[in-house]
């Protein structure tokens, strides 16, 4: 069974989303999540990024899909001639899973990424194939529409991985940490 991560930036309310968009704007954070779903050690194999379809249409058209990594959208709405055909289309996480688990593209997979949105969040963190959390918490309350959903009992914090900034960040006044929990 192939297993995933998720990686978030959650604000004090728990908001993630404003309008189809980050409600802040940081930069070292951005580049944080940019990093962590490309990092693999095996420069043969790709990350897979896996998000709803709200989540892919936030992303500024010029930066879709994300580099260097395959991109997995989850909707019931899009079609294949919506997409670039580089992205793969699938109606939920777990067809999405099972795809990613045939042999020919298992292969080539390192790590799956859960990056977003809510529904997802939620979804991915109840399945066993949820590995860890790698979340940036945003010591901060920002008007925010999209929230993430509570984190289960079941995960715990772990020490953060070598490649992860410790200790309080700060950008425009903002402060965040990442952490990161283990199931």
């Amino acid at each position: 069974m192939l297993h995933f991560n998720l990686i978030a930036a959650v604000c004090q309310n728990s908001g993630i989303g404003l309008n189809g968009d980050l409600p802040w704007s940081l930069k070292s954070e951005y580049e944080y999540f940019t990093q962590t779903t490309k990092r693999r050690s095996d420069i043969i194999k790709h990350n897979v990024v896996i998000m709803g379809r709200l989540t892919y249409l936030s992303i500024p058209k010029h930066e879709r899909p994300l580099a260097e990594r395959i991109n997995v959208v989850l909707s019931t709405t899009l079609s294949p001639i919506d997409l670039p055909k580089d992205v793969l289309l699938f109606p939920n996480l777990e067809s999405a899973m099972r795809r990613l688990e045939q042999t020919d593209l298992c292969e080539r997979i390192e790590t799956v990424w859960i990056v977003g949105g809510s529904g997802i969040y939620r979804e991915a963190m109840s399945s066993p194939r949820c590995h860890r959390l790698y979340i940036t918490i945003i010591k901060q309350h920002f008007n925010c529409d999209v929230f993430f959903p509570k984190i289960p009992n079941c995960f715990k914090e772990i020490e953060p991985d070598p490649e992860t900034p410790l200790g309080v960040q700060e950008e425009h006044g903002v402060q965040y940490e990442y952490k990161i929990f283990q199931k």
